[in-house]
């Protein structure tokens, strides 16, 4: 069974930083695409960072480029999202998915939820001001 699974949220005051894993089982990881995404409280769920897991290709949203950043560990099949200088308004759940395998870019998967195939269930991330 495909899955993926967050660990790594918490309560962290602004400016301070947390990093986020995602775990995938049941697919090989050639040629998927993973992702970040998020869902704050009244908001829709958002794309924020995609990665290729084979060869690095990153994309990340705007409000995040710059602060966060996507790596795959591609032998420990896991992703992660280090978070650095947050925000209150980065306080959301946050979703990992993935899809593939595929050619597509990363930005491709970011920018649809119905891109990505499978989802896990959140972790939450809470930033006080």
């Amino acid at each position: 069974e495909e899955r993926v699974v967050e660990s790594g949220g918490g309560l962290v005051q602004a400016g301070g930083s947390l990093r986020l894993s995602c775990a995938a089982s049941g697919f090989t990881f050639d040629g998927f695409t993973i992702g970040w995404f998020r869902q704050a409280p009244g908001k829709e769920r958002e794309g924020i960072a995609c990665i290729s897991a084979n060869d690095g290709r990153a994309y990340y949203r705007g409000s995040v480029k710059g602060r966060f950043t996507i790596s795959s560990d591609y032998g420990k099949k896991t992703i992660y999202l280090e978070m650095n200088n947050l925000k209150p308004e980065d306080t959301a759940v946050y979703y990992c998915a993935a899809d593939g395998p595929s050619l597509a870019d990363p930005n491709y998967y970011c920018a649809g939820l119905s891109h990505m195939d499978f989802w896990g269930e959140g972790t939450l991330v809470t930033v006080s001001s």
